[in-house]
């Protein structure tokens, strides 16, 4: 992926999106319906990471819930245990959407900010459903609106009434260290916090992310569009930088400036990952035109993997 601060391309305007309600109704018939089969109406690896709320181990009794099986244990023991989990405590997550230039980026019917609405929306809904408080950041130059954390459905309406705000028009490079700081000055009492971004920012903004891991679990989730690090040849393009509105001119057909850009699209991304896994959390990659649901599955099963 080329990062749209180094590489973005003009196109068409994205569609106009749906009304809070449509969205909703929509997320929760297309995704949710789907998502409940799927993760068998489970959603503590996705909400929390699989072993934050685990208690004991015992053997299975007839009427326990078969969701939480050890397999592990069961297959080393040939008897089978169950995982018994300490009660559930409400949650409050807050929801930190980037909304800058870049994320603008992508074909017109879903660019990166559509996607990136529709997975917070979703994640909104099942929070609020478990009867946890949910608030939303949403930022571009700086952060531009601040919703804090409530219960309900008509919490969830006006965090995507939020989302599916045109942003202010804006050419400033994003600078993520300065929000994560805000955020965590908002989020007083230990936090779920989902910062969902396409992390094209300012340097300097790691040891932001570390103090805020630190206190809070931290969720990063990478919105990417694949048309960023995969130009089409269409000869001499002029290409629009997403957070400056600066102007280059480049032969997308030049195979040195093709695998140039490949390289750094490479390299850009290790950079990304090491940083993340610094702050002690795994970095979550969503495509624009990938499938919500498993998106949101392989999100569970990796924060599960990552919280043994």
């Amino acid at each position: 992926m080329v990062p749209a601060t180094e590489l973005s391309a003009g196109g068409a305007a994205p569609a106009r999106p749906d009304t809070p309600e449509r969205l909703l109704r929509r997320l929760e018939w297309q995704v949710l319906r789907r998502l409940d089969g799927r993760l068998q109406g489970d959603y503590r690896t996705l909400l929390r990471g699989e072993g934050v709320d685990l208690r004991d181990l015992r053997e299975y009794e007839p009427g326990d819930d078969l969701r939480h099986l050890d397999w592990n244990v069961t297959a080393r023991t040939d008897v089978p245990h169950i995982r018994t989990y300490a009660e559930d405590r409400e949650l409050t997550a807050w929801l930190v959407l980037d909304r800058s230039s870049s994320m603008g980026f992508g074909r017109a019917a879903r660019p990166k900010r559509r996607a990136a609405t529709d997975l917070l929306t979703t994640l909104a809904l099942v929070l609020a459903r478990g009867g946890n408080r949910v608030g939303a950041v949403l930022f571009g130059d700086g952060v531009e609106v601040t919703i804090p954390p409530r219960h309900g459905r008509a919490q969830v309406l006006a965090i995507a009434r939020a989302l599916l705000a045109d942003p202010p028009p804006s050419h400033v490079p994003t600078d993520l260290g300065p929000v994560l700081r805000a955020v965590a000055g908002m989020a007083r009492h230990r936090s779920l916090v989902f910062v969902v971004s396409d992390f094209v920012t300012r340097p300097g903004w790691e040891r932001s992310l570390t103090l805020l891991a630190r206190r809070h679990e931290v969720v990063a989730v990478q919105v990417v569009d694949a048309a960023e690090g995969d130009l089409p040849d269409a000869g001499l393009v002029a290409i629009e930088d997403a957070e400056t509105g600066q102007q280059v001119l480049v032969d997308t057909g030049d195979p040195v400036f093709r695998k140039r850009l490949r390289e750094l699209t490479i390299a850009r991304q290790q950079r990304l990952v090491e940083t993340v896994a610094r702050a002690g959390i795994p970095l979550h990659v969503v495509s624009t035109d990938e499938d919500l649901v498993a998106a949101l599955v392989r999100m569970a099963h990796l924060r599960g993997r990552w919280h043994r």
